[in-house]
C-alpha cells in the first residue's frame, strides 16, 4: 500500500569533502516542488547543485541539475519508489569539495543521502477514498446517518428535497459493504446516484 510521510526529515553526509544536505518532505505537486527548490537555491547560493526527485501521481520528476545524467535525480527517485512512497519530494543540496566522485560515487552519494533521511521518517498509509451519494425517504434519514457513522465514513453533505440526498466518503475497500448494509436495512428504498471516485488520504 502506498505511503506518505508526516513531516520533513533531513540528513547530511560528507563524502570526499563534498557536503550532501538531504531533505524528504510531503509534497502534493510539481509546482510546489519547484518553489521549494527555488527556496533552497536562495538559502544555499554557494551550492554546486540542488538535485531533486518528486513522486506525486502523474507529476513525478527526477532532476540531475548539472550532475552527469542519471547520477542524482533518478537514483533519488528509485529510493522513493523502493519504499513505496507517494506525494513526497526529495532534495539534495551539494557543496562540491574539489574531489570528483565519478558516476558510481555520485549514485551512491545521492542514494545514501535520501535513504539516511528516510530512516527518520514517520510513514502513513495513503487511503483512497470513495465518495457516494444516496437518496432516501425522510423516514430513513436517521438510519442512513447511523449506518454512515457506524462505518466511520465522513458525512459530506445532506440536502432535503422530495427525498433526502446524503453524500459521504469512506475508504474504497469499505464502500461495497456499506452499500449492501444500507440496501438491506432500507428494504430497497435507498437509491444510489452516480458515484465519483475521489483520491485522498485520511
Amino acid at each position: 500500500m502506498p505511503q506518505s510521510i508526516t513531516a520533513p526529515v533531513h540528513s547530511e553526509l560528507l563524502i570526499k569533502k563534498s557536503r550532501f544536505i538531504a531533505c524528504v518532505q510531503p509534497m502534493a505537486d510539481r509546482a510546489s516542488a519547484q518553489k521549494v527548490v527555488a527556496e533552497l537555491w536562495a538559502r544555499h547560493p554557494g551550492a554546486a547543485h540542488v538535485c531533486w526527485a518528486l513522486l506525486a501521481g502523474g507529476q513525478s520528476a527526477a532532476v540531475d541539475d548539472g550532475e552527469p545524467s542519471g547520477t542524482a535525480g533518478r537514483p533519488m527517485l528509485d529510493v522513493l519508489r523502493h519504499q513505496d512512497l507517494e506525494g513526497v519530494l526529495a532534495t539534495v543540496v551539494r557543496y562540491f569539495g574539489g574531489v570528483k566522485l565519478g558516476a558510481g560515487g555520485l549514485v551512491r552519494a545521492y542514494t545514501d543521502s535520501v535513504a539516511q533521511a528516510l530512516l527518520k521518517a514517520e510513514k502513513v498509509a495513503i487511503v483512497k477514498l470513495r465518495a457516494l451519494r444516496c437518496t432516501a425517504p425522510y423516514a430513513l434519514e436517521g438510519l442512513v446517518r447511523r449506518e454512515i457513522e457506524l462505518a466511520g465514513a465522513a458525512l459530506l453533505q445532506v440536502a432535503h428535497g422530495d427525498l433526502v440526498t446524503v453524500e459521504f466518503s469512506l475508504p474504497e475497500g469499505d464502500a461495497a459493504a456499506l452499500v449492501a448494509r444500507l440496501g438491506e436495512a432500507g428494504h430497497g428504498r435507498i437509491g444510489w446516484l452516480e458515484d465519483e471516485d475521489e483520491a485522498g488520504q485520511d
